[in-house]
């Protein structure tokens, strides 16, 4: 998938520890950075394993469960995870984000609750250094900051912050080390340890250099389906995981019999979430056969989707609950937003033009009909939303592995990893 100039995350490691004074020590310490209350410049650094100094700076931090409890005006130094940007008074959001402004910090760093999250007003000389908007792929981060507990978006935050520092127990230090600069950028990973293997090449990429290296992993030693094949493959993938021998719809969200498939109303059949018509790639072995974006589907609402894009609004659909359509989009319920979202952008990656079909690209434009727009698929702006407020629940893991373990062999990277989406986006 090309990406844009302009859609181009820069790569970590080449931003990660530039502040206002220039590159720090890869070890600097406690007594290195501006203390709270002292006057002194903000900084950026990163804390190595290895350094005495470094080691005495995360002795002193307290977690985010502490710092929540701790009243305003008290100067502290939290140790936590980069897990969003609060944007609005109880809301947080995990990608698209709007300016650098602004950082949550919470002890878990798959948290979603606002509640449990510290939100950090970042000074204006650390933004280009520590904003997401500028370094999507710092999500998921651990961190060391200093500052003073003080509201922020009507909930407890952390203001005046002086010093930020990156927790990465894998730096290198001593002779010979690489300056920090050069340290590669990665991510924790929180994958069972038999997928980290899996994802091991993309590991530290970003922008269109970790879309690549995602195509390959996704790309090899992968089965391809028959058509005909895909019916017994849905009945396991899409099992209802509380009434055996019935499949969930994608849309409806109904729970039905699976052996009720077929093109009769009322019986579901082989729905494509990117469009066959706008892939060019029919039901042939391959894209037309891949089951991380076939799911079971009622045939009239199938029907009715068509060959639409996915935006917000229309008129309510009539058969799937919270459903809505207008003569260009479709929006399916609120549960399976990210679903969607993940399906598509897999594909995206997942279908580069190599293999004889369409170079698959996720678009703005909604609407389009013409030949130029075969291949793509909007709106862009609008998944990547939904991705962020629906992420992956305990059904679309559960189907990720289904798939690899038992019918294609490979995953789809974004329900692993949902925080590489904003890293290429």
């Amino acid at each position: 998938m090309a990406l844009s100039p302009a859609l181009r995350p820069p790569r970590l490691a080449a931003v990660l520890l530039v502040g206002v004074l220039g590159v720090l020590p890869a070890c600097a310490g406690a007594d290195d950075a501006a203390r709270p209350g002292e006057g002194g410049t903000a900084r950026s650094t990163l804390l190595g394993s290895g350094s005495e100094a470094a080691s005495q700076a995360l002795e002193g931090a307290v977690d985010v469960a502490q710092a929540l409890t701790m009243p305003d005006g008290a100067s502290l130094r939290v140790r936590g995870h980069l897990v969003g940007q609060p944007t609005a008074p109880g809301t947080v959001v995990r990608g698209s984000f709007p300016d650098d402004l602004a950082l949550a910090v919470a002890d878990d760093p798959q948290e979603r609750d606002p509640s449990r999250m510290l939100l950090v007003q970042l000074p204006e000389e650390l933004r280009g250094t520590w904003g997401l908007a500028s370094h999507p792929a710092l999500l998921g981060a651990e961190v060391v900051l200093d500052g003073e507990r003080a509201a922020y978006f009507s909930a407890p935050g952390l203001k005046r912050v002086t010093a930020v520092a990156l927790v990465d127990a894998a730096a290198p230090s001593g002779p010979g080390a690489p300056a920090p600069t050069d340290l590669p950028g990665g991510l924790p990973s929180d994958l069972p340890a038999e997928l980290v293997g899996y994802y091991a090449d993309a590991e530290g990429r970003t922008g269109e250099d970790l879309a690549r290296a995602l195509h390959e992993i996704i790309s090899t030693d992968v089965d391809r389906l028959r058509y005909d094949e895909l019916w017994e493959a849905l009945r396991d993938t899409d099992a209802d995981p509380d009434a055996p021998g019935r499949v969930i719809e994608l849309y409806t969200g109904d729970s039905v019999p699976g052996e009720a498939n077929g093109g009769d109303p009322d019986e579901w059949n082989r729905e494509h979430v990117w469009p066959q018509s706008r892939g060019g790639f029919g039901t042939s072995a391959g894209p037309g056969t891949d089951l991380h974006h076939v799911r079971p589907a009622d045939v009239s609402v199938n029907a009715d989707r068509s060959s639409l894009d996915f935006d917000d609004g229309g008129s309510p659909q009539g058969e799937a609950d919270d459903t809505y359509r207008d003569a260009d989009s479709w929006e399916p319920r609120d549960a399976v937003k990210g679903d969607v979202a993940r399906m598509v952008l897999y594909m995206a990656v997942r279908y580069e033009g190599g293999d004889g079909y369409a170079d698959l690209e996720v678009s703005e434009e909604v609407g389009r009909r013409d030949l130029d727009a075969l291949g793509y698929l909007g709106r862009l702006s609008t998944l990547l939303r939904w991705h962020e407020q629906d992420p992956p629940d305990a059904f679309e893991r559960a189907r990720n592995d289904a798939i690899h373990e038992t019918w294609q062999g490979n995953r789809n990277p974004f329900v692993d990893r949902p925080e590489w989406v904003s890293a290429i986006w």
